[in-house]
């Protein structure tokens, strides 16, 4: 999310988290001179997305937004998040998902973060606007809950079901739901809410 009359219009449909991207080379990146609207709803947890950031600015920024969670995006360090949790911010660990990813890779983040996040291996860090297998989720051990991310939209999300069993703690919607990068479809916002509601 990115543009004002955006952001407050998805906020009206209650999600449960609305994320911020800060990584400059994504298309969604939120721009230079950002700024939350003030009538941004408190309920709404507000999430800062980062790709290999330097922590010190990961802090700044997460303060100067007030960011409820902070999501790495990109190949951060397990030390990188021990020193962000030491700091009090809560995180989303993302991991790229293929038929190969070794889930004993997340396993050792863990004790160090609140949730995960599972996305589509692609070219880009995100936003790659297909799903990845979720046949290998049963791979994972579920200890830790997590985010499904990876190309949902109206056109999938009813499959979800089955995954009912998993330890998911939420749905990542993006690219499947978008007009263009970082500006949602309220429609399509809205199909999806009808869809998951009927299952």
């Amino acid at each position: 999310m990115k543009e004002t009359k955006n952001i407050m219009d998805v906020a009206a449909l209650s999600p449960d988290y609305m994320g911020f991207i800060f990584y400059e080379k994504s298309p969604r990146f939120v721009g230079k001179g950002f700024m939350m609207p003030g009538d941004f709803p408190s309920s709404l947890k507000k999430v800062g997305v980062f790709v290999n950031e330097h922590v010190e600015k990961i802090k700044i920024l997460a303060g100067q937004f007030k960011f409820d969670f902070v999501q790495l995006h990109g190949n951060e360090s397990l030390e990188q998040c021990i020193e962000l949790k030491a700091a009090g911010h809560k995180i989303i660990k993302a991991f790229s998902i293929d038929e190969n990813f070794d889930f004993n890779v997340a396993k050792a983040y863990a004790p160090s973060v609140d949730f995960f996040l599972f996305d589509t291996k692609g070219k880009y860090y995100g936003g790659n606007a297909r799903p990845f297998n979720w046949e290998v989720l049963h791979r994972y051990n579920q200890e830790v809950p997590f985010f499904l991310s990876g190309g949902l939209s109206p056109d999938n999300i009813g499959s979800i079901n089955q995954l009912r069993n998993m330890n998911i703690h939420a749905l990542d919607l993006n690219s499947g739901i978008e007009i263009s990068p970082g500006l949602k479809n309220i429609d399509k916002v809205n199909e999806v809410y009808d869809i998951l509601n009927n299952i």
